[in-house]
């Protein structure tokens, strides 16, 4: 796609049929921007100079971001749960495949067949991160349910590329992404207090960060953690 220069700045800009206009920075850095077909040049100059600051924040905010490891599943190799780092110690052989967490050594134990490959051996941990997660989040439902006044009708954990969280306010219903079980706990009950947040503010304005205010005074620091890391390749920040 083409390069224009807008405010300064190299935009990959887009013309398209839509509403309203919607700005994306990518990891790496890359500004795109798509406008209704008819919007004129002077209305996208001004929109991409009013929003100058926020831009270079959030390339400056993937510039800093943690890479994300490139893992074989082996034994002598790093893997976080809850913010802490635990060395994967693989035993091979028979028996149902399963991970043990030894918080005296710092290890994670890890039990396959011995013709298990790096993807099964992925598939066997993400398991574990799952039933981890679910073990912990009724717990904070209980505990930030009565501080939100809200209360979700149901919950999930699922694998999420572009979000930490979601809410269906009309369902009442929150999915929490399996990433979290790695980050620290305040990030994960940062995530569960602002989607049950959702359930009184749909959007992302004035009200709602206010009442994150209320609800979570210190969701800035977490917020910050969760920044540092990539979710997936060329996740997005999108200001809408």
């Amino acid at each position: 796609m083409p390069l224009t220069t807008i405010a300064g700045l190299e935009i990959d800009l887009v013309r398209k049929r839509m509403r309203s206009l919607r700005l994306t920075v990518y990891a790496g850095g890359r500004i795109r921007v798509a406008v209704p077909l008819q919007t004129p040049t002077a209305a996208v100059e001004q929109f991409v100079a009013a929003r100058h600051a926020w831009i270079q924040k959030h390339q400056q905010q993937f510039a800093t971001r943690e890479p994300r490891p490139s893992l074989q599943y082996i034994s002598g190799e790093l893997h976080p749960y809850l913010g802490k780092a635990y060395e994967l110690r693989v035993t091979s052989g028979p028996g149902r495949p399963r991970v043990l967490l030894d918080e005296f050594t710092a290890q994670l134990h890890l039990h396959v067949p011995a013709a298990s490959t790096a993807t099964e051996r992925a598939a066997v941990l993400a398991a574990w991160y799952r039933q981890q997660l679910k073990q912990l989040i009724p717990t904070l439902l209980r505990q930030w349910e009565p501080v939100v006044g809200k209360e979700a009708a149901s919950w999930g954990v699922k694998q999420m590329r572009t979000r930490w969280g979601t809410c269906n306010i009309g369902a009442r219903r929150i999915w929490l992404n399996l990433e979290l079980a790695k980050r620290p706990l305040p990030c994960l009950e940062y995530v569960v207090v602002h989607e049950l947040t959702h359930l009184h503010e749909r959007l992302h304005n004035a009200r709602f960060w206010g009442l994150m205010d209320q609800f979570m005074p210190d969701w800035r620091t977490h917020k910050a953690e969760l920044n540092r890391v990539h979710l997936a390749p060329g996740t997005p920040t999108d200001a809408d």
